[in-house]
């Protein structure tokens, strides 16, 4: 089961599955309230979400990760994120009124790209983890085997043509079509079934 989470400018999604749940991405620091208030409109609670990973570790997908481990929630890093966890740490100090707490790495649980199919069937999620690396270094992409792909801030597919310099954006591209996406789920674009 998948479900749209917006609160603030970061659509965010939780996958669940028969054995646990995953929240891709969360908004900026300081919108916990607004998390809270939308989930119980939804009928989640936290403690419904078994693990968050970070699509990238920008502000806008990043900003509740560690209040969320304070609950509970454990986080996932991909193994190509490990040097990014704290990107974002410098951004928010100068922002202290949000209250962002840098996150504990050393808490989470880091997967191999070849272990995210067996990571998600272990949540009775069928669908595997891969890197997307055309918006940032560390930016990977969901990919569920029913066709739904959350992909972050990956430029939309339309746009492709507007990026002839961009040889890693059509890379992420042609990884994601081969793949036969039916529905794509960005960050921040509009949904776009395919």
């Amino acid at each position: 089961m998948i479900t749209k989470i917006r609160y603030g400018n970061t659509n965010t999604v939780l996958i669940k599955g028969d054995k646990g749940s995953i929240l891709i991405d969360t908004d900026y620091a300081g919108t916990m309230p607004s998390f809270y208030k939308t989930i119980k409109s939804l009928g989640i609670k936290v403690s419904d979400i078994t693990y968050v990973l970070a699509t990238h570790y920008h502000p806008d997908h990043i900003g509740l990760i560690s209040e969320l481990m304070s609950q509970g929630v454990k986080l996932i890093i991909m193994e190509s994120q490990t040097d990014f966890v704290h990107y974002s740490d410098g951004i928010f100090e100068k922002e202290s009124h949000l209250g962002y707490k840098p996150i504990d790495e050393s808490k989470a649980r880091v997967i191999p790209f070849e272990n995210s199919r067996d990571f998600l069937k272990g949540l009775g999620i069928e669908g595997e983890i891969i890197p997307t690396p055309s918006h940032s270094k560390d930016s990977i992409s969901v990919l569920l085997d029913d066709g739904t792909f959350v992909v972050g801030d990956l430029e939309p597919l339309e746009y492709l043509e507007a990026y002839e310099d961009n040889e890693k954006l059509r890379v992420d591209w042609d990884t994601l079509l081969r793949a036969d996406p039916k529905r794509i789920i960005y960050a921040h674009a509009n949904e776009k079934l395919l």
